[in-house]
C-alpha cells in the first residue's frame, strides 16, 4: 500500500498529500487483479470498493475514468463532441478534427503525456489517452490527424468490472468574463435545443449512440454556439474521425475484416515464427505465441468475430486447403504436425506495413520469446446418466445434460423442497423417499437407512453422476472433456548407474507444449531433457530430464505458470534438502 502511494505520488505530482491518502486508503480495502487483454498483454488493476482505480501497463500507472470522476483535473483535459464517445468506446482513437478548441485555447502538452478526454459541457472525462503529438505539433498540423491514442473508456470492459455508473454532470471551469457568457449562451441554446444535450441517463445514450452518421452530424450542428462555430462544427461531425472515414471506405463487413486479419496473422506466422523444429506444435501455443504477436497494433484478433467462431473450425479450413495438417495427439488436445511452407499462400505473403523488416528478419531468423502461459480454467461438470433421469426430470433434465455442480445442488435442493422431503424433527437431515433409495442407494442400504444428510445427500449425488470436465484455454472455445482432468504426473526412476531421471506426463492437457517445458528445464538445470512416447500410448508424450528435479518443477508449475496444486501429482517426491552447517 506505501509502495503503491509512492508510485502514485511520482506518477500524479500535482495530488496533494490529502488527496494522495484518500485516494490510496489506510484501512479501505484494496485489491489488485491480474487481467489480460485480448492481444495477450498483462494488465495489472488496483481497486477500491470494487470499482477501478489505477491499471498498470508495463509500470506505468494510469487511472480509470472512475478515479478521474473523483480527480477531474487531475490530467490536462481534451473534449470531443458525445456522438464520438461511441467510437471512442469501441476501440477507435481520438482524432484531432472531432476535438473541441476551447475559447481559452489548448493545455500545453507534450507527446507521450496522459491525458483526459471530455465531451462538450461536461468536465467529466469519459477516456483516457495519450497525446501522440504536443500541443504545438498539433496546432501546426492544423487539427488533422491522430490526435490522441485511447487506452480505456466509459463504457468498456474495464468499466464494466466496476459499479458501471454513469459520468456525473462537472460544469466547466470558467475563469473569463468573455468565456463565463459564452458558456451562458451554450446553456440557453441547450434549453432551447434539449437533443443536442449529453445526458449520462443510459436510455439517451442509446438514442445517440444508434443515430445513424447523418444524424449524429446534426447532432453535433446543433451544439455550436454562434453562427461562425456552426460550420466548424459541420466540418467537425463530416470528419468525426478517421476511424468512421475508413469504416465507410472500406466496404467489407466487420466479419469479413476478421477473417482477413485471421488469414493475415496465421500465415504471418507460419512464414516469420514458427520453424520445423518448433513441430508437433499445440494449436494453443501456436495462437498463443505466435498468431497473436503478429496482430497490427491497434488491433484485435478475436476469433468469435470471424465467421469460424472457432479457432479449431479455422484449422480445418486451413489444414483442407494443405498448408498445414493438425493431429489429435493426445484425447481432446490438437497439434500441429505439419506445415508446407512451400505453399503458394505462404510464399506470397508479405510482411504489412508496421512489423519493421528488420523485426521480420529477425523474427523469421530466431525464435520468438513465448508469450506468458495462462494458466487454462478447469471447472469439473457432471452429466445425467440413466439412473438419475428419476431425480433430476422434475427440473426438465434428460439423460445426458450436462451441469455444474451449483446447478446440481440448487436441483437437488428445489426437488427436496417442492416434495416436502426436510426432516421436521431435525432439519439437517432429509427423508428418503421411493425415487431417492433407488437413485442413491446401494441394494444393502435400501431397507437400513431413510434418512440422508443434505452433506451426504449431494456428495451421494455428485459421485453417481458421469464425470466431466471443461477446459477453457487462452484466447480459445471451452472444450467439454469426458472424465476427470487427468493430473500433470511427476514420477522418480531409477536409471543404469543409480541414475536418476525425473518423468512429467499430461503436459498436453493443461496447454503446454512437452518441448517447450523440455527446452526450459534444460536451460534451467543444466542436465539433458528429452521428450519420449509414453509407453503403453501411440500419440502421447513424456518429458524426461536427468536427476530429480521436482524442486525446480514444483517452482515453474506452481509459481511462474500459476497452476493450482491439485492438479499436480508427484511433488511429495522432491529430495528433502540438507541441514545448514
Amino acid at each position: 500500500r506505501r509502495k503503491l502511494r509512492t508510485d502514485v505520488a511520482a506518477a500524479f505530482p500535482n495530488l496533494s498529500a490529502e488527496q494522495l491518502t484518500e485516494f490510496i486508503p489506510n484501512k479501505e480495502e484494496l485489491n489488485v487483479i491480474k487481467i489480460y487483454t485480448h492481444k495477450g498483454e498483462a494488465v495489472t488493476v488496483y481497486t477500491n470498493s470494487r470499482n477501478p482505480i489505477l491499471f498498470e501497463v508495463e509500470k506505468a500507472l494510469y487511472p480509470t475514468v472512475y478515479a478521474l470522476w473523483a480527480y477531474p483535473d487531475l490530467l490536462p483535459a481534451f473534449s470531443t463532441w458525445p456522438p464520438v464517445l461511441q467510437k471512442l468506446a469501441g476501440g477507435a482513437d481520438l482524432m484531432l478534427p472531432g476535438v473541441i478548441v476551447p475559447p481559452s485555447g489548448f493545455p500545453q502538452v507534450e507527446r507521450g503525456m496522459l491525458c483526459a478526454v471530455t465531451l462538450s459541457g461536461n468536465r467529466a472525462p469519459v477516456a483516457v489517452s495519450v497525446a501522440t503529438m504536443s500541443t504545438a505539433e498539433m496546432l501546426a498540423a492544423g487539427m488533422k490527424g491522430k490526435g490522441f491514442a485511447v487506452l480505456h473508456t466509459y463504457m468498456d470492459h474495464l468499466w464494466e468490472y466496476g459499479d458501471k455508473s454513469y459520468p456525473p454532470t462537472l460544469a466547466p471551469l470558467v475563469t473569463d468574463p468573455d468565456e463565463k457568457e459564452s458558456a451562458d449562451d451554450e446553456e440557453e441554446m441547450e434549453e432551447k435545443e434539449p437533443v443536442s444535450s449529453f445526458s449520462t441517463d443510459p436510455l439517451q445514450h442509446v438514442d445517440i449512440g444508434d443515430l445513424s452518421l447523418k444524424e449524429q452530424d446534426s447532432c453535433a450542428i446543433l451544439m455550436g454556439k454562434e453562427e461562425h462555430n456552426e460550420n466548424k462544427a459541420a466540418e467537425t461531425a463530416d470528419d468525426d474521425n478517421t476511424e468512421v472515414q475508413q469504416e465507410a471506405e472500406d466496404s467489407r463487413t466487420p466479419q469479413e475484416q476478421m477473417d482477413a486479419l485471421l488469414s493475415q496473422c496465421f500465415l504471418h506466422a507460419l512464414k516469420c515464427k514458427v520453424k520445423k523444429s518448433d513441430l508437433p506444435l499445440l494449436t494453443s501455443t501456436f495462437l498463443r505465441s505466435h498468431m497473436f504477436p503478429c496482430c497490427p497494433a491497434g488491433q484485435q484478433l478475436d476469433i468469435k468475430k470471424s465467421s469460424y467462431k472457432k479457432f479449431s473450425k479455422f484449422l480445418q479450413c486451413m489444414q483442407h486447403q494443405k498448408i498445414l495438417q493438425v493431429k489429435e495427439l493426445s484425447k481432446g488436445v490438437e497439434s500441429i504436425v505439419e506445415v508446407d511452407w512451400k505453399h503458394p499462400d505462404i510464399k506470397a505473403f508479405t510482411v504489412p506495413e508496421g512489423f519493421s523488416s528488420a523485426s521480420a528478419a529477425q523474427d523469421c531468423k530466431s525464435e520468438d520469446k513465448e508469450q506468458a502461459y495462462h494458466a487454462p480454467e478447469i471447472i469439473p461438470l457432471y452429466g445425467v446418466s440413466t439412473k438419475m433421469v428419476p431425480l433430476f426430470q422434475e427440473s426438465g433434465q434428460k439423460k445426458g445434460s450436462i451441469l455444474s455442480s451449483s446447478e446440481v445442488r440448487n436441483i437437488i435442493v428445489n426437488y427436496v423442497k417442492t416434495n416436502e422431503l426436510v426432516d421436521e424433527a431435525n432439519k439437517n437431515f432429509v427423508k428418503v423417499n421411493a425415487i431417492l433409495c433407488d437413485c442413491l442407494l446401494d441394494k444393502s442400504e435400501q431397507d437400513e437407512i431413510s434418512n440422508l444428510k443434505w452433506d451426504d445427500l449431494l456428495s451421494r449425488c455428485l459421485e453417481r453422476l458421469q464425470p466431466l470436465h471443461q477446459v477453457t484455454f487462452f484466447g480459445q472455445e471451452p472444450i467439454v472433456r469426458k472424465g476427470k482432468i487427468e493430473p500433470i504426473d511427476i514420477t522418480i526412476a531409477q536409471r543404469s548407474s543409480n541414475k536418476k531421471v525425473t518423468i512429467i506426463k499430461n503436459l498436453e492437457l493443461y496447454g503446454l507444449d512437452p518441448q517447450s517445458v523440455a527446452n526450459i528445464l534444460q536451460q534451467k538445470v543444466q542436465a539433458s531433457a528429452t521428450i519420449a512416447p509414453v509407453p503403453g500410448t501411440k500419440d502421447r508424450v513424456q518429458v524426461q530430464i536427468q536427476g530429480n528435479q521436482i524442486h525446480h518443477l514444483a517452482k515453474m508449475l506452481l509459481e511462474e505458470y500459476q497452476l493450482p496444486r491439485k492438479y499436480i501429482q508427484g511433488l511429495e517426491k522432491a529430495p528433502k534438502l540438507g541441514r545448514k552447517k
